[in-house]
């Protein structure tokens, strides 16, 4: 199982199990767009659970946060790994929507739902 959801609270908890790897990654972005589209939630959060995501996990982030930043939707992506973090602060540039990373999943969940109580 490559990656799992849940949605509570208007905030949809998007778990990358697995490595898409190249031959993957379009297919888990269409499902990441799919549950995107079908929820309508008021955030995003994606939660990178393996131990060192390559580079074909992070375009797959990066790509759903431009379409997340399209809808209008702050995207949290949560990992430990500070190199990751930084690589994702850099991939994600300035001309989008906000792209939160912290290093907790507890703290992305957390600020997500805030977020969306808030509004």
């Amino acid at each position: 199982m490559m990656m799992t959801h849940a949605f509570e609270q208007g905030v949809l908890v998007i778990t990358m199990h697995e490595d898409p790897g190249i031959a993957m990654r379009a297919a888990l972005l269409a499902q990441i767009s799919d549950l995107v589209q079908g929820h309508k939630p008021a955030s995003v959060v994606i939660l990178l659970d393996q131990p060192s995501p390559t580079q074909a996990a992070l375009s797959v982030v990066l790509r759903a946060h431009h379409l997340c930043s399209h809808l209008g939707l702050v995207t949290f992506v949560a990992t430990p790994d500070a190199h990751v973090r930084r690589l994702l602060a850099v991939g994600a540039g300035t001309r989008d929507i906000g792209l939160v990373i912290p290093a907790r999943a507890d703290t992305a969940i957390a600020t997500a739902t805030a977020r969306t109580t808030a509004a």
